[in-house]
């Protein structure tokens, strides 16, 4: 089945919403200009694309820690990773004091994470995968790779080309561990469940103390972001999946008490 029919056929009705529809009309209007770019032959791009080819099966047969936002990282020993690679994503930044070291990757393609907090981005030191749409926000600098975001669905293997988000950029952060090479990928901190009640994909205003990440300001009062679409991330979950496990590797899951049940579960503590 087409993934883009399986996804509307599985979405709830009470989350098919004329807000929904009508921004999802409207980003690929505006999307226009940045394909455009994407596929040009400007030194810009050119040197965008050349800095992703880098990291083409750099990692092959190594293992990943994908550090997610989860509450669930609170109280884990994180110190256990400082010898490991490890990407983390969005805002993992204001966790790095407690974690005591700081990730080998960074990644970040959620649109209000980007426009809100890209100044402190910027400052990040480790090279970082940032949404292609946003790179007027950011410095020109040897740490930044840009990443063209897609509208279809796919697990995509070449990151000269656009990605599909699975409306999580944990799913961004699978491909681009693909890309590298790793056999095995390990989840940390991706509880997949929100305590926050609405519609898929609804934009919500921070009223204050933030319940669903690891950190109580991730989002503070007045910061705009968006409910969760788990039928969309389950979708892209499910063909990382079947990815890795096409070319004899695989996703592991080693989430303290998380809710996702697409990967293969493992005690964290076994793992060392």
């Amino acid at each position: 089945m087409n993934k883009g029919i399986e996804r509307i056929l599985n979405t709830s009705l009470k989350d098919f919403t004329w807000e929904r529809a009508r921004n999802a009309f409207l980003v690929r209007i505006k999307d226009i200009p940045d394909k455009i770019a994407w596929l040009s032959k400007n030194e810009y791009t050119k040197r965008n694309k050349d800095k992703i080819q880098l990291y083409k099966g750099m990692h092959v047969g190594e293992r990943c820690f994908i550090i997610g936002n989860g509450p669930s990282l609170k109280g884990m020993d994180v110190d256990r990773l400082k010898d490991e690679i490890a990407f983390g994503l969005n805002r993992i930044y204001l966790y790095f004091e407690t974690m005591g070291f700081q990730p080998t990757y960074f990644v970040s393609m959620e649109d209000n994470v980007l426009k809100q907090f890209h100044h402190e981005i910027n400052e990040l030191v480790m090279p970082k995968f940032v949404n292609w749409k946003y790179r007027r926000l950011f410095q020109e600098q040897k740490n930044i790779i840009f990443i063209k975001h897609s509208y279809k669905p796919k697990f995509e293997t070449d990151l000269t080309r656009p990605n599909w988000s699975g409306a999580t950029v944990t799913y961004n952060c699978m491909q681009i561990a693909y890309y590298m090479g790793f056999k095995q990928v390990i989840l940390i901190g991706v509880d997949h469940t929100f305590k926050t009640n609405g519609y898929a994909g609804q934009a919500i205003v921070s009223s204050g103390s933030d319940p669903n990440h690891f950190d109580s300001n991730y989002f503070p009062k007045g910061c705009v972001w968006r409910l969760p679409d788990y039928v969309t991330m389950e979708m892209g979950y499910r063909m990382a999946k079947d990815a890795f496990e096409a070319d004899g590797r695989e996703i592991i899951d080693a989430t303290r008490n998380g809710k996702l049940e697409i990967f293969r579960k493992v005690q964290y503590e076994s793992l060392f």
